[in-house]
């Protein structure tokens, strides 16, 4: 068995997801962690996340800070 392998990653995509192909995925990494990364590029570069960071940013969003 080789130990290198990568955990199964789940991606899901925002409910707000148009159908001009701008968005993101979102999973769940375990212990609150979060990776985002652009649904375009699968392969590509993913973001995480702590989960207090995500937890303000998903509050920021949520009041209206990026507007």
């Amino acid at each position: 068995m080789n130990d290198c392998l990568a955990p199964v990653v789940t991606w899901r995509k925002s409910t707000y997801t148009n159908n001009y192909g701008l968005c993101v995925e979102v999973a769940d990494l375990g212990s609150g962690y979060r990776a985002v990364r652009d649904s375009k590029d699968p392969s590509g570069p993913a973001l995480t996340f702590t989960a207090a960071a995500w937890s303000a940013f998903t509050t920021g969003i949520r009041a209206g800070e990026f507007d």
